[in-house]
């Protein structure tokens, strides 16, 4: 109907001079916008299709082609937005919930860039990280409440806890075995092995291939309990239980039955072609008592050798949420916040439900330390770490370690065009179609994540010289280190700093 055209999101612009023809962007792009006219011998694009991946424009031999903001819009309405019009005349059309991948896009306040890192100067030297001892690795699990000493005076240096050691503070957030390809999946494997931290399967199960990487791999179980078995939860270092997720706070996981295919089926341990419908409790949770019980039951299923982690999405009232899983025997707390990645999820859940990490963390460090239990569980935050000083902020802010997806993906080639549930990815990462999947090197995808850790490592440790810290454990918590730009009373208040020039 004529009622329901709408103009492309973008055009793609091509340039006939430099053209050739040789049908380069027409093979490469899984959306078809690209075809070869044989009467007219020219390249057609149809922009409807075009969803801005940037695969035709990087791999095109003569850069005849560049992807624009289509301006053909609505009458500009500061209420009734382009996008909000669009919304309507979909729905209205297909009677559909909408639904998005990647984190929240709207332009809420980013709290990392509102706050700024302290340095040392005269009287509290520097540390130079290329000439001076400098301690990166940090530990998460429960530690002890006090120091013991053996009879000799030496430090007692054995923990009775289960703990997960990291050479620095960051790991590879859950990222499902089907939501993502069998190919990016090994690369995050082999880079976390390499870097010395850990990987997250995920609620899609562990595939038979990632064994080998156990001993940096954290398995999940999520509502929907897929791929669970007691092999699985023994191949980990840790297990998480997974209560929420940034993205979609208070419901359930999605995936959709075209990629339940082969070894996702399997892996899953569901018939090829269903949909992978997690609910959105766990049926057997319906209290922190409940919560305890399968904290312990995994526990005893792993000979109590493994740290139980619980991860929830920042929501309004976190901290009392935090302050009950700290006492359900769980030895860290993942809070995952509202700018965090997903695969799919409802746009409306997407966009405004949950709250920033930045507050979050810190009202759940001040809530933790306040009741005498921080030592009991280590907090490990996600949901928009976009670089290292955002790091540096999260743990100087409380938190023990991040967890990072889309960046990692970044790293992998992903561009961001946000219709990883199309699972047409151009990239070979939000895909399991065979054609694409394999455009994704492991090889190099591995070491470009790598790379990008080992670099952000050194600029931590740069970042911690110029504040005089040479450990994460004396970064930890240390809001005095940390300032705000441009903040309310209220919002210096929950994140516990003074405004710049205190």
């Amino acid at each position: 109907m004529v009622i329901d055209y709408l103009s492309p999101d973008y055009e793609v612009v091509r340039n006939q001079q430099r053209c050739i023809a040789c049908r380069v962007c027409e093979r490469q792009c899984a959306n078809e916008v690209h075809s070869y006219d044989p009467d007219l011998k020219v390249m057609k694009s149809d922009d409807s299709k075009c969803v801005n991946c940037h695969r035709c424009v990087a791999l095109c031999p003569t850069h005849a082609l560049k992807i624009v903001k289509n301006n053909d819009t609505f009458k500009i309405n500061a209420n009734w937005t382009n996008e909000a019009i669009s919304e309507i005349f979909r729905q209205a059309g297909t009677g559909g919930v909408l639904l998005s991948s990647m984190g929240n896009p709207q332009p809420y306040p980013i709290y990392w860039d509102k706050i700024l890192i302290n340095a040392s100067q005269v009287t509290n030297p520097s540390i130079d990280p290329l000439r001076e001892p400098m301690e990166t690795r940090t530990f998460l699990g429960k530690r002890p409440d006090k120091l013991e000493r053996n009879a000799d005076g030496s430090l007692k240096t054995d923990n009775p806890y289960p703990n997960l050691e990291l050479s620095v503070p960051i790991m590879f957030s859950a990222m499902s075995y089907g939501s993502i390809s069998y190919n990016a999946h090994e690369s995050l494997a082999r880079a976390a092995q390499e870097l010395g931290i850990y990987y997250n399967t995920g609620e899609g199960g562990l595939h038979e291939d990632f064994y080998k990487y156990g001993s940096h791999t954290i398995v999940q179980v999520a509502s929907g309990r897929f791929g669970v078995h007691k092999d699985y939860l023994e191949a980990g270092a840790a297990i998480e239980i997974k209560i929420g997720q940034g993205a979609k706070p208070g419901i359930g996981g999605h995936l959709p039955g075209e990629k339940i295919v082969g070894d996702i089926s399997r892996t899953r341990m569901i018939p090829e072609g269903s949909d992978a419908i997690s609910p959105a409790p766990h049926h057997d949770i319906y209290s922190i008592e409940d919560l305890r019980q399968l904290v312990y039951s995994l526990k005893e299923a792993t000979a109590y050798k493994k740290p139980i982690i619980v991860k929830i999405a920042a929501v309004h009232n976190v901290a009392a949420i935090a302050s009950g899983i700290a006492r359900s025997g769980a030895d860290i707390i993942a809070i995952d916040g509202y700018r965090g990645g997903t695969g799919a999820a409802p746009t409306r859940i997407r966009d405004n439900v949950g709250i920033p990490i930045e507050l979050a963390l810190a009202a759940v460090d001040e809530r933790l330390r306040q009741e005498h239990i921080r030592n009991n569980v280590s907090i490990v935050v996600g949901g928009t770490i976009r670089n290292s000083a955002d790091i540096v902020k999260a743990i100087a802010l409380g938190a023990d370690a991040v967890y990072i997806g889309t960046s990692a993906l970044l790293a992998l080639g992903c561009h961001l065009c946000r219709t990883c549930q199309s699972g047409k990815c151009n990239w070979g990462i939000a895909t399991q179609r065979p054609d694409l999947v394999k455009r994704l090197n492991p090889e190099i995808g591995y070491r470009r994540l790598v790379n990008l850790v080992s670099a952000w490592k050194h600029e931590i440790m740069e970042m911690m010289g110029g504040m005089g810290i040479n450990s994460i454990e004396a970064l930890r918590g240390n809001r005095l280190m940390l300032r705000g730009i441009g903040l309310t009373e209220k919002e210096l208040q929950i994140l516990g700093i003074k405004h710049a020039g205190e």
